[in-house]
């Protein structure tokens, strides 16, 4: 009894679940590259096999001429990577002067009520807004360099970690300016209104981390400049 041929899809299907599980960055971008691949190696089967319905063999010759995993995935996670810091470079040019206006109408807010912050607060807060405000400046150049400008320049391949290491340094800029509103808060006559900013600026802290994480990581894999 002759044993049922193996579909050109089920070859192709393993062959993609081993890439996918390969590659790290943004999931929407993943999913579609993945599926452009699977349609290019589907037409490539069936050209192999104009007679008949495509089977193991012909998808094995249409992953060879497509390239192994191992062939295929640094280039992939290249386009990854860099769509992970642009938008890593995005979340922080985005967050951190919105964090800094908020906490720029606290002070006015708590001037406004007749109550002052300690000095050693105004003066911890302020450090910490300028450490921000740099990383949001270093963020909008590095997000430049990977849009426009990559396609008239090279681009530096320690790009995307700097990115990630830009985007960590925000988060910990905001996660200390927490605790130092916490402080505050607990301090201060006006307390509810130093609360609500401590926890928008949690909320940021904790986005931004996220996405510097992931940057940090797709940063770290082997990639192959197209």
């Amino acid at each position: 009894m002759k044993a049922p041929e193996i579909r050109a899809d089920d070859t192709i299907e393993v062959h993609l679940a081993e890439l996918t599980a390969t590659l790290h960055g943004p999931a929407r971008l993943k999913t579609q590259m993945v599926d452009e691949l699977r349609e290019g190696l589907l037409d490539t089967a069936r050209e192999l096999s104009p007679d008949t319905e495509p089977g193991r063999d012909a998808a094995r010759q249409a992953i060879r001429q497509f390239g192994t995993v191992a062939e295929i995935a640094p280039s992939f996670q290249h386009e990854l990577t860099i769509t992970q810091a642009r938008h890593t470079a995005r979340t922080v040019m985005m967050i951190v002067p919105c964090v800094l206006v908020c906490w720029y109408l606290v002070e006015l807010a708590t001037r406004a009520a007749g109550h002052r912050l300690l000095d050693l607060l105004q003066v911890t807060v302020a450090h910490l807004g300028v450490l921000a405000a740099l990383t949001a400046l270093l963020a909008a150049v590095c997000l430049s360099i990977t849009g426009t400008l990559a396609r008239r320049l090279p681009l530096p391949q320690r790009l995307p970690l700097v990115v990630a290491w830009t985007g960590t340094t925000a988060a910990v800029a905001l996660g200390l300016s927490a605790l130092t509103l916490i402080t505050a808060a607990v301090l201060a006559t006006n307390w509810p209104l130093i609360a609500a900013a401590c926890l928008i600026t949690i909320a940021f802290h904790t986005r931004i981390a996220a996405s510097a994480r992931a940057c940090r990581h797709c940063a770290r894999l082997p990639v192959t400049a197209p």
